[in-house]
């Protein structure tokens, strides 16, 4: 007579798995409470801002990461093999469709409440009075044009004129600025590998453009990000309010020396800037 062999599996085997998704999630959730390679507190009202809706989108997915890691647990026990037949199941249509409400419901709502201060950021009229830098990236740096005493910004050159100086294979201006525009006279040019200065408490109005590929502006403590695209000119806009020392570097991977793009934004008291401003060599 043949010996009849059980195929129930090792409830052990069960337990152990349960406990270890409930120790990752606890490791998980702890790490995150105590703010563990965390990022710098913001300097600006639009910063703070960004970081509420952070905390808001961590708290709720954080929730349920929780609840599902947990029900895993249970599940994994609770339906463990004991040597009995495999059931299948067509699951249950009004927990599914209850779910997949849920999920469409704290996405378009997490993301319409975003909105408000993205527009903030693009949409928003400039405040009286910015400041205005115009920022150029280009393979592997960045380069900075402050309006002179006027307060105006020179114009460029006609395409045309560049195209032909670069056929003719003559060096021109490497910011292309027209020198017959009297505005542009006492425009201060910060050639590539300079670092941007602009005064704390006023709002800097920036003018964005790129010299070959997609660059990306970016600054921890302000918490913004903007590509810089060739061919466009893209406003940004914020107003830092801690001075200090701050890294500006490119999240783009721009091509082989994209680790070197990077420099600092110096955030000055008003006095200060208008010291550094001076200090600063007028295109001629």
């Amino acid at each position: 007579m043949q010996r009849k062999t059980s195929c129930a599996g090792s409830t052990a085997t069960a337990v152990i798995f349960a406990l270890f998704v409930v120790l990752l999630t606890i490791l998980t959730v702890y790490y995150f409470a105590i703010k563990l390679w965390w990022f710098p507190d913001p300097i600006n009202e639009i910063g703070r801002e960004i970081d509420r809706q952070f905390y808001r989108t961590l708290v709720i997915t954080g929730l349920v990461f929780v609840l599902s890691q947990l029900a895993l647990a249970w599940v994994v026990v609770r339906y463990r093999d004991r040597g009995q037949r495999a059931h299948y199941s067509h699951g249950v249509g009004w927990m599914e469709i209850t779910w997949t409400l849920a999920t469409i419901i704290l996405f378009i709502g997490l993301g319409v409440y975003a909105q408000f201060t993205w527009a903030k950021i693009h949409l928003d009229p400039p405040g009286p009075d910015p400041v205005e830098v115009e920022v150029i990236g280009e393979q592997f740096k960045w380069s900075f044009r402050y309006p002179g005493p006027d307060g105006k910004f020179g114009r460029y050159k006609p395409l045309e004129q560049v195209k032909r100086e670069r056929a003719a294979g003559r060096r021109s201006d490497p910011w292309q600025l027209d020198p017959a525009d009297p505005a542009g006279q006492d425009d201060i040019v910060l050639g590539p590998g300079s670092l941007m200065a602009v005064p704390a408490n006023r709002q800097v109005q920036i003018i964005l453009r790129s010299k070959d590929v997609i660059h990306s502006f970016f600054v921890r403590e302000l918490r913004l990000k903007q590509d810089a695209v060739p061919g466009m000119v893209v406003p940004l806009r914020f107003t830092a309010e801690k001075p200090g020392d701050y890294e500006l570097y490119c999240t783009e991977l721009c091509g082989m020396g994209h680790h070197q793009m990077r420099t600092v934004l110096k955030v000055l008291s008003q006095a200060d800037y208008e010291q550094w401003l001076r200090g600063q060599t007028a295109t001629e």
